[in-house]
């Protein structure tokens, strides 16, 4: 019992500078902007409590509704970047010449600043960049294209980023799962007459399923809390087509300094990301596909 204890004490020692930043940075600012969205905080002038106001305020604000619609849209990328994923991974699972720089292509993104690949898609989407140049060379198009200028193109265009970034991250995890599946089940599936298809979707993708859960997860929560590529490409823009709840926040707390209203807006954004993280949790648990042979 004395050495499990000295272990313990070992593992929480060496998790200690982690915990400690954890701490400071992120769970005492949440918890100290929890009394906040109930206050009308100033920097300069008078705080005072005023209860749901905050809250009130938030639903009768076009821009903040806006935010929340595009933040929900958003969402939509998450089964779009799954199913990519997926058809990726059973790609990359090939023992194929080359297919580990394959790997290691697709993965560079995902190690890539979100602002770095912002700043280069920015380039390319420029109405004298790249693909506006290809495009007009190839007759395609007589002027260039507004991608991040037009209201009915931007949010696309934020959408293919974000996809294009996590493809690699997910490709990965899936080609695990995909990697995990005994060889021994495909074989059988085989020798009793599956056809590839089948035995992709009665043996591979049910054994992928806590993969397919843990990444929907992941991907649903990226999806609300998106900021940096908006923050660099679009400012929200243009007419509020890009604004999303995270940026919104943003513009609140530090350049309006409404920082209570900022807090509320926050708290919603928290409440939806649990509820949709809910939702996932419960499909993940409540029971799993079909097996070959069923």
């Amino acid at each position: 019992m004395k050495r499990k204890t000295k272990q313990t004490l070992k593992a929480y020692l060496f998790m200690a500078p982690a915990l400690f930043m954890l701490i400071i940075f992120v769970f005492a600012p949440i918890v100290g902007s929890l009394p906040l969205m109930f206050y009308d905080y100033s920097v300069l002038g008078e705080t005072k409590f005023i209860g749901f106001g905050n809250f009130t305020r938030l639903f009768q604000d076009t821009e903040f509704l806006i935010a929340l619609r595009n933040s929900v849209l958003f969402v939509v990328v998450v089964p779009v970047i799954q199913i990519l994923s997926i058809m990726l991974a059973l790609l990359v699972n090939r023992k194929l010449h080359g297919m580990t720089l394959f790997r290691t292509l697709f993965y560079i993104p995902v190690v890539t600043s979100m602002v770095a690949v912002s700043i280069m898609w920015g380039f390319l989407f420029d109405s004298n960049g790249v693909i506006n140049t290809l495009l007009i060379q190839m007759g395609a198009i007589s002027s260039p294209i507004g991608f991040l200028n037009d209201p009915r193109m931007a949010m696309l265009c934020i959408m293919f980023i974000t996809i294009w970034q996590g493809l690699g991250y997910y490709m990965m995890l899936y080609l695990a799962g995909l990697q995990s599946v005994p060889a021994e089940l495909s074989e059988a599936a085989y020798v009793d007459g599956a056809n590839s298809i089948q035995t992709l979707f009665r043996i591979k993708m049910p054994m992928l399923k806590p993969y397919i859960w843990f990444c929907s997860l992941n991907s649903v929560i990226s999806a609300i809390g998106v900021f940096d590529v908006v923050y660099v490409l679009t400012k929200g823009g243009p007419a509020d087509a890009t604004n999303v709840i995270n940026y919104y926040s943003y513009v609140k707390a530090f350049q309006d300094f409404e920082f209570g209203y900022a807090a509320a807006i926050g708290a919603v954004q928290a409440v939806m990301t649990t509820l949709l993280s809910i939702i996932i949790f419960i499909y993940g648990k409540r029971g799993g596909g079909m097996t070959y042979g069923d």
